[in-house]
């Protein structure tokens, strides 16, 4: 199967609207996440060595290439995340007709089902880093793509909201009560401090469209 990160727009719009569960709400999570990476990468090449802008020169070719670092990596999530789903499908396909068989099925399970959970934890912490970065270039970026930012932190929110509930859905079938403790927490933090970041971005963003 191709890569979907290599697929056209359309072509994978119209995947995740198939019946396959796969690629499903995670891969579009890591879409949005970066979508919001290559906005800010975009708004920070629309400020470097524009005029009225040489104060800040330094911080937005600083951010630049973490940026593009994220939009590369949240790219390749998309995959991975369809792909993590898919050893779940795989695992529950196992044979289970001794009970050798049924012990390795189900510890092949609990493993599929962290997998499923840790692609879109790092989504959300790399969307996380993205809003950030977005505060961090706040008020310092040409006027000019002020929304582009506002989009940016947007779309970087919406990426880790949803690959936090792609999170969630899986922590009820994992039996390990102190990995789920602890991802629950963290998503919880992380939601949290995404709102934040984004409220912060939108206030300096408003105040200079109007």
């Amino acid at each position: 199967m191709a890569l979907l990160r290599e697929m056209s727009i359309g072509g994978f719009v119209d995947e995740l609207a198939s019946s396959s569960a796969a690629p499903g709400g995670g891969s579009a999570a890591a879409l949005s996440g970066a979508l919001g990476a290559a906005l800010v990468s975009m708004v920070c090449r629309l400020t470097a060595g524009k005029k009225g802008y040489e104060e800040f020169e330094e911080e937005v070719n600083a951010v630049l290439p973490l940026s593009e670092e994220l939009h590369g990596k949240l790219l390749r999530a998309i995959d991975l995340d369809s792909a993590a789903f898919e050893k779940v499908m795989d695992a529950f396909a196992l044979p289970k007709g001794t009970d050798e068989e049924k012990a390795a099925r189900s510890e092949a399970i609990q493993t599929a089902f962290k997998g499923a959970c840790e692609s879109p934890r790092q989504t959300a912490a790399d969307c996380l880093e993205i809003l950030r970065l977005c505060v961090r270039v706040s008020g310092k970026t040409n006027i000019n793509a002020a929304s582009d930012l506002g989009v940016g932190a947007s779309m970087a929110l919406a990426g880790l909201e949803s690959a936090a509930m792609n999170v969630l859905i899986n922590l009820p079938s994992i039996r390990d009560e102190e990995y789920t403790e602890e991802v629950r927490e963290e998503m919880k933090e992380t939601q949290e401090e995404g709102q934040i970041l984004r409220s912060a971005v939108m206030r300096q963003v408003l105040s200079e469209i109007g």
